[in-house]
């Protein structure tokens, strides 16, 4: 569907005059409810014409305002979590002019990126790192006798992950002065409780409060150190039933909300009385609407979270015509398939149901699927205890927050041999995420683990017999991976086959050049096997399906068979490559002439882009895999050519 024209850029008159929040600060408090509606239309245009992250951002509007308003920005520092919100943010420090690359090659990040301004001081991407980002900040400031401000604004959902409570908790024992922003944008805490809430906040973060909480303290303390102990306590707890921060209160943080975080009259002075009169850790507790201001977002907060192209008026989200099926959808269609077959066989996302398919799932078996938030680490140790039971957990989780479990795949996992099943979606170039969502590594983390069986599907036929595969497969540990996007059109079976654990197949039969490819860019292998036979090179082209264990075999005979063997895939190195020149090498195949060479991900972090360019900068496109069959040739003049 295509989005339709995109109409002329909003008025904003007000807007116009900021360019940094030093201008912003100069705005009288009566302007900022003007100017809050003038950056929700801005963003939402923006957005409407780049793609991106929608509803996450029109939900801060009016407290992405209010902080540069308040706060001496960059001076006081604060901290985005994850950064997709950040759009407005980017809008009012200086990024304006640019804010329409946003995600294009060359253009912004669609997340807080720190060598980009600033006014980022943290990059991030990943969730529950603003709390310990923000912290050491603080501890930073106060070792070198600074009085700067730090405020991490971290959302509900970022505060289901034990990293979160673990910087709190250090938080409150230090007692450095640190600001954390709770935006509830689910109400999954507590919903404001309107105008007496505001008050209640207003009063509790200002001056005679802490006034009065403070002589309450010296008072009580002639009564004795015990006494003193229990009557404050006492007067926190009360508090803490009224206001709902008791867990807060008990972690060391002075708790004020919930407030409404799209009231700016409401908004504003609470951030004044804690700037100017707090001392310690506080958290104010704010609660705001995903896709704020935006009707179809505020219908539908999830299908607006990440946005392609959309027409304003209409809110219709502009798709290309899918001439295959989504990797994602037919991993999902696959699981569905086998878990009618198999009641053991269970799913665990860590909050991306839609991105990995187990929504659908989940609508099929809602008994047999667990969304634990986001909490990497807890969902894989779950799967691990569901694997004790005798059940058939299916982790899966994006190869780049894979990363964050690392520990847990490792210990909980592994070591003990315990069948958990690892879909791995994301793998390779992500294209407008970055490297932030680059799924580079997980062949190389996974692959280097004793008894771990690591495959990576060629097309959405092999990924569909790999999900049948690891259902059956009850020995241990076992993983496959897919990228984001579309399928590459081939025949898909009904139901998947079970392939034999560590043997991968020959799709094109050749006698110099051999092809190994692991994973998607088989296809991009046959087409560089048409090139290669058309300038009489006779090119053998192999999909390894599985990089531990390896096809011994397989690898062997196109050793000693072809004059060069070129290794492809779209990891990190020390991926499926450096098992097969293991291999090689201790067979002695490495010292009969053969060419080797391997092509993987370079060994950097990519920016946005296109994928198509991005593996074509790789190398890794059809026309990369030629040049480097000529090149290792000594083909001069054909490398130029190709």
């Amino acid at each position: 569907m295509n989005a339709g024209p995109q109409p002329q850029l909003p008025e904003t008159p007000l807007l116009d005059k900021v360019r940094i929040p030093a201008d912003l600060r100069n705005l009288p408090e009566s302007a900022l409810p003007q100017l809050a509606d003038e950056l929700r239309r801005e963003t939402i245009d923006v957005v409407s014409r780049t793609g991106g992250h929608l509803g996450a951002g029109l939900g801060v509007i009016e407290l992405t305002v209010a902080l540069h308003h308040v706060f001496d920005t960059p001076r006081d520092r604060v901290i985005w979590d994850v950064g997709h919100q950040t759009y407005p943010h980017k809008i009012l420090t200086g990024r304006r002019d640019r804010i329409r690359t946003l995600r294009q090659e060359g253009g912004l990040s669609g997340f807080t990126k720190r060598d980009e301004s600033e006014y980022d001081p943290f990059g991030a991407a990943h969730s529950s790192t603003s709390i310990s980002a923000g912290l050491g900040m603080a501890v930073a400031r106060d070792l070198a006798g600074g009085r700067n401000n730090v405020i991490a604004v971290i959302g509900d959902g970022s505060m289901s992950a034990g990293m979160a409570y673990e910087a709190l908790n250090n938080a409150g024992a230090l007692g450095s002065r640190l600001i954390v922003i709770l935006n509830d944008n689910d109400m999954s805490i507590a919903p404001p409780s309107g105008a007496m809430s505001a008050y209640l906040a207003r009063l509790a973060s200002g001056r005679t409060y802490q006034g009065f909480r403070e002589l309450g303290k010296k008072l009580t303390a002639y009564l004795g150190k015990r006494a003193d102990r229990a009557i404050t306590r006492a007067v926190e707890h009360a508090r803490g039933y009224v206001t709902g921060g008791t867990l807060f209160e008990e972690m060391g943080f002075f708790h004020i909300g919930p407030i409404d975080g799209h009231n700016l009259e409401h908004l504003v002075p609470v951030l004044k009385n804690v700037r100017d009169h707090g001392e310690g850790p506080v958290l104010i507790h704010v609660v705001t609407q995903k896709g704020k201001g935006y009707a179809p977002a505020e219908a539908a907060a999830d299908k607006y979270h990440g946005v392609n192209r959309f027409d304003v008026i209409t809110g219709a989200q502009a798709k290309a015509p899918a001439n295959a099926p989504a990797y994602t959808k037919v991993f999902a269609e696959s699981l569905i398939r086998e878990a009618r077959e198999d009641e053991k066989i269970v799913a665990v996302t860590a909050a991306m149901p839609s991105g990995t398919g187990l929504d659908l799932f989940g609508e099929a078996f809602p008994s047999r699927t667990f969304d634990v938030g986001i909490a990497e680490q807890h969902a894989v140790t779950f799967a691990a205890g569901l694997a004790t039971e005798g059940y058939k957990p299916f982790a899966a989780i994006y190869s780049t927050f894979l990363q964050r479990a690392y520990d847990q795949v490792v210990h909980d996992v592994a070591i003990q041999k315990l069948p958990v099943r690892f879909p791995i979606d994301r793998a390779g170039f992500v294209g407008a995420d970055g490297p932030t969502h680059c799924g580079a590594f997980d062949t190389t983390f996974l692959a280097s683990l004793p008894g771990f069986v690591v495959m990576a599907a060629a097309d959405e036929a092999e990924l569909r017999h790999m999900v049948r595969t690891a259902a059956a497969y009850d020995e241990g540990p076992i993983s496959f991976r897919y990228p984001r996007g579309n399928g590459v059109g081939v025949d898909m079976p009904e139901r998947g086959e079970m392939l034999a654990i560590g043997k991968g197949r020959i799709v094109r039969q050749g006698s110099r050049v051999a092809l190994l490819s692991f994973g998607t860019r088989l296809a991009d292998c046959l087409l560089a096997a048409e090139a290669l036979d058309a300038a009489g090179l006779s090119t053998t082209v192999a999909d390894a399906r599985f990089a531990k264990p390896l096809d011994e075999d397989l690898v062997r005979r196109l050793a000693r068979g072809h004059e060069i063997l070129v290794t492809v895939e779209e990891g990190a190195i020390g991926g499926f490559a450096t098992q097969v020149l293991h291999f090689l090498a201790h067979e002695g195949l490495l010292e009969s002439g053969l060419k080797v060479r391997p092509l993987v991900l370079p060994d950097a972090f990519t920016d946005h882009g296109t994928p198509e360019k991005m593996y074509a900068e790789a190398g890794l496109d059809s026309s990369g895999i030629v040049r480097t069959v000529f090149a290792a040739l000594g083909h001069v003049e054909s490398v130029r050519r190709a």
